[in-house]
């Protein structure tokens, strides 16, 4: 290592200790949100606390740390409804995103390293700088596939929702009171959105809170907007006696229908993505059939 390599590397190690010890010094400042989420009553945060909760892994207990030691602003905007949505711990979140970012940070300077060995010298600021843009890109790689699960899981959400209306709009057609109806519909399907449903019926059956107060709080909690519609159409039939069985099956109608539309959008957007590979692939085939005719032309024979 050369004297210039090493007078970069000790400015590093000198800047780097001295920003952590301004950053130690520098008062906390937590998040408001977070705060107010705590202090919170028990019912409005049983599925933040739930999330929380975990099997005490690598990657949680490396995520209990950064909270405690990390400032909260650098975890980017909060995903709270995508994690509750999936169940993931806040912590194991977090500690997906630092073993992410240490992970970048190590790839780098082993590709260095392996390059030193075959003999080809790189400079020292290449694995530098590489490591600090693979750390920061991969810190953020696990925001990515949050919302990308997330997104796919409130569409089987959603789609399993209509289902469910239709059943609560039969069984309140067939005589049953609101919860009856509602707890009896859930208990009919097995897949995880049904248990979630039996899970937050149960829970308000237990704590005394009116089931559809209970949907409309998860509703919120998951960003799934549709249960809390249909919390509202449930809440007039419990509160008001209204007859709600047409409400109910035009509602699980109205899903099925725009779940219907963004099928076809979708079905559309790929539709034209694959008409520009079969457009290229016209045009080298059209290659193909005049290139030797260019070519007689070219050389001359006839």
């Amino acid at each position: 290592m050369t004297g210039l390599q090493l007078a970069l590397t000790g400015g590093v190690l000198l800047g780097a200790g001295i920003a952590l010890l301004i950053w130690r010094l520098v008062p906390a400042r937590p998040d408001l949100g977070d705060v107010v989420q705590r202090l919170a009553p028990d019912g409005s945060s049983r599925a933040a606390r739930l999330a929380e909760t975990g099997d005490g892994s690598t990657a949680e207990r490396l995520g209990r740390w950064g909270v405690r030691v990390l400032p909260s602003a650098m975890w980017g905007r909060p995903l709270h409804q995508e994690l509750a949505l999936l169940r993931v711990p806040v912590v194991r979140f977090y500690g997906e995103k630092l073993l992410f970012a240490v992970l970048g940070l190590v790839i780098a300077p082993t590709l260095s390293v392996l390059f030193l060995a075959l003999g080809w010298r790189v400079p020292v600021g290449v694995p530098v700088g590489g490591a600090l843009v693979l750390a920061v890109g991969m810190f953020f790689l696990p925001d990515y596939n949050v919302r990308d699960d997330a997104k796919r899981a409130r569409t089987e959400f959603a789609r399993a929702l209509g289902a469910y209306t239709d059943l609560v709009a039969l069984e309140r057609n067939s005589g049953a009171g609101p919860r009856q109806a509602m707890e009896v519909a859930a208990a009919i399907g097995d897949n995880w959105v049904f248990r979630r449903l039996r899970e937050e019926l149960a829970f308000s059956n237990w704590s005394g809170e009116q089931p559809w107060d209970a949907l409309r709080r998860l509703s919120h909690e998951l960003g799934v907007t549709e249960l809390g519609d249909l919390a509202d159409i449930v809440r007039l039939s419990g509160e008001e006696g209204a007859q709600i069985y047409g409400q109910l099956r035009a509602r699980s109608a109205a899903m099925r229908t725009a779940m219907l539309n963004d099928e076809v959008a979708h079905a559309n957007a790929v539709g034209e993505q694959l008409s520009i590979p079969m457009s290229l692939l016209g045009v080298i085939f059209l290659v193909i059939l005049v290139t030797p005719a260019l070519l007689r032309v070219m050389v001359g024979q006839p």
